[in-house]
C-alpha cells in the first residue's frame, strides 16, 4: 500500500463512488486511501491456480469465490481491503454490488513489502468479521501456506502447510495437495 501524502479524510461513500471510475485500484483504511501496488507473476499463477480448485469445489454449495477485484467491507474497523481470494456463502452479501461484508474464507498471497502488513494490521481487522472462519497466507517466494482457523471458542489457531502436504480449508470443506496450488509457479523452492 501506499499512502496518499496529502491525508484529507475521506468518508466510505466517497472512497466507494471514487473507485467505480478510478483507473486503479485502492484500499481503504479509516478514512485513508491506499492506492495498490500490481502483482508478481507467482502472486497471480498462485491466485488463478487456487481460484481454479475452489470454483469447481464451491459449485452448487450457494458460496461465491471473489479473486482481486471484490472489497471487503470491515465496517467495525472501517476499512475497505481488495483481498486476493475471498469466499461468500452468505445471503445477505447477494445483494451488494461493490463489496460483500460476510465472507467466510478471505485469502492473502503475501509480498516482500505487504507481508507484516496482511499478518498484523489487515489480519487483526479481519478477524473482527464475526462469519469469517478462516484466514490464509500463502508465500509466494517458498512453498508454505499459513491457515488461521477460528476455533469453537472463537479463537484463532494456526494450522501450517509445507512442500509435501494437503492443505485443509475447513470453512469451505476443502482440501488439495500444496502442489496444486504452486503449480507453474517458476523459481520457487
Amino acid at each position: 500500500m501506499i499512502a496518499n501524502k496529502n491525508y484529507n479524510y475521506t468518508c466510505p461513500e466517497d472512497y466507494l463512488e471514487g473507485e467505480k471510475i478510478s483507473p486503479i485500484k485502492h484500499e481503504y483504511r479509516q478514512g485513508e486511501i491506499y492506492a495498490m501496488a500490481g502483482a508478481s507473476d507467482a502472486h497471480e499463477t498462485i491466485c488463478i491456480n487456487l481460484v481454479n480448485l475452489l470454483t469447481t469445489h464451491v459449485r452448487g454449495r450457494g458460496c461465491r469465490i471473489y479473486a482481486g477485484n471484490m472489497k471487503a467491507r470491515i465496517e467495525q474497523a472501517d476499512v475497505f481491503y481488495y483481498p486476493d481470494i475471498m469466499v461468500t456463502c452468505d445471503e445477505k452479501d447477494r445483494s451488494l454490488e461493490y463489496f460483500k461484508c460476510h465472507p467466510r474464507l478471505i485469502v492473502e498471497v503475501l509480498s516482500p513489502t505487504t507481508a507484516s502488513f496482511d499478518r498484523g494490521n489487515k489480519f487483526a481487522d479481519y478477524r473482527t468479521l464475526e462469519t469469517l472462519q478462516e484466514y490464509v497466507v500463502i508465500n509466494q517466494e517458498r512453498i508454505g501456506v499459513e491457515c488461521y482457523r477460528r476455533n469453537a471458542e472463537g479463537r484463532w489457531e494456526l494450522y501450517p502447510y509445507a512442500e509435501g502436504e494437503e492443505v485443509r480449508l475447513a470453512s469451505v470443506d476443502f482440501q488439495c495437495p500444496i502442489a496444486q496450488i504452486y503449480e507453474d509457479v517458476l523459481g520457487i523452492s
